[in-house]
């Protein structure tokens, strides 16, 4: 297939007019305007002078159109897939929630097996895993269950890690409420991205933790302490710590656009993954739901726990929050781009296939009208 006409993202996060070949699952070649090849009897795909983008990736969302990736059957993981796929999303990491030990690893086995018996032509590629729990804090768990929350433990760590057969990315702690939180980290930091999750860690314990190799913050100022002039907390740690990459929900809801703008520029936008935090209400009517087994109301795109009121969560998706972070938050749409391809694909350790349009990268691509709605979705060489 050929996709001509279009504007190419590239890899120097700027646009360039021209084209992008492909070899079956592959990118064979882009081209600009002014290459432009002779086309043979390949197929060609007009993109009308649309954005052509990789395909987003999401590192951190639960489900959506009625499914929880902890429902804990490939069922269910296959059509989250292919949602994910159908709104442009062609690579995934869902989030597990804060569940028994045992359940958390009968859930990892089946997403193993799912990995293993291969992804459908219309699914979104399961590259990963992030486990938001259950190492977290009670004072900070937000839609967590409590009940099951339990200090980090690394032999526990390692059963997560063997269950998924190596599909868990991402573990997030509480590092205030372990004692042994440095050597959890150095065992583990070889081994799997360590995150700052569901903490109330003031700013010298998160420092630590990253200091002593965690890299990574869940949903950056949701679960977590305020930022203030005085107390930075983990937020502080977060831009103290340069090496760390930080989650951020931008729905509309989470975070009010002058923050996210100011944590753009605070942290610089190579540090940045948007992320979309869905829960399974999204892509469905407003009404009650459930998230970790506790009962969740949607109304639009605002989902809070029926027990307290709490955010519980989002109901949109990535590609809703790509467009939301350009149209109403002001981040440019090159820069946006970049946080919901090139970061994760980073951060996830498979920059080397997925995250920018380039030969010999993975033939998923995203055309983009020009007020940002979908066009259309190339999935391994394969419009959807």
């Amino acid at each position: 297939m050929i996709i001509d006409n279009v504007k190419v993202y590239t890899e120097e996060k700027t646009f360039v007019k021209g084209g992008i070949m492909l070899d079956g699952d592959k990118i064979r070649r882009v081209y600009a305007e002014e290459e432009k090849p002779q086309f043979g009897e390949e197929e060609v795909l007009d993109g009308d002078g649309a954005y052509a983008i990789p395909g987003l990736i999401d590192l951190h969302f639960h489900g959506c159109k009625g499914d929880d990736f902890c429902d804990g059957n490939e069922e269910a993981i296959e059509r989250i897939a292919q949602y994910e796929a159908s709104i442009g999303v062609t690579a995934i990491a869902p989030a597990t929630m804060t569940l028994p030990v045992e359940e958390l690893k009968q859930i990892l086995s089946v997403a193993a097996k799912y990995k293993k018996n291969g992804t459908s032509p219309k699914a979104a590629d399961l590259v990963g895993i992030n486990m938001e729990g259950p190492f977290i804090s009670k004072v900070k768990k937000g839609a967590q269950d409590e009940r099951n929350i339990i200090p980090c433990n690394v032999e526990i760590a390692e059963q997560f890690l063997e269950a998924s057969d190596g599909l868990v990315k991402f573990i997030g702690i509480a590092p205030e409420d372990n004692e042994d939180y440095l050597e959890f980290i150095e065992e583990m930091k070889g081994k799997v991205n360590i995150s700052l999750a569901h903490t109330n860690a003031d700013y010298d314990t998160a420092k630590k933790a990253f200091d002593a190799g965690a890299n990574h913050a869940v949903h950056l100022y949701n679960a977590m302490p305020a930022f203030t002039h005085r107390a930075p907390g983990v937020v502080g740690a977060v831009y103290d710590g340069k090496h760390v990459m930080a989650e951020i929900i931008c729905d509309g809801i989470h975070i009010h656009p002058a923050m996210v703008r100011a944590t753009f520029e605070m942290m610089g936008a190579d540090r940045m993954i948007l992320i979309s935090d869905s829960m399974r209400a999204t892509g469905m009517p407003d009404g009650q739901y459930t998230l970790g087994g506790l009962d969740v109301k949607v109304v639009g795109k605002r989902a809070t726990l029926v027990s307290d009121g709490a955010i519980a969560g989002s109901a949109t998706n990535l590609a809703d929050c790509m467009r939301t972070v350009v149209k109403e938050m002001q981040i440019p749409l090159e820069t946006a781009i970049a946080c919901a391809t090139i970061n994760p694909a980073k951060s996830l350790g498979i920059d080397d296939q997925y995250g920018s349009i380039k030969a010999g990268k993975k033939a998923d691509i995203v055309l983009l009208k020009d007020n940002l709605d979908l066009q259309a979705v190339v999935k391994d060489g394969v419009r959807l």
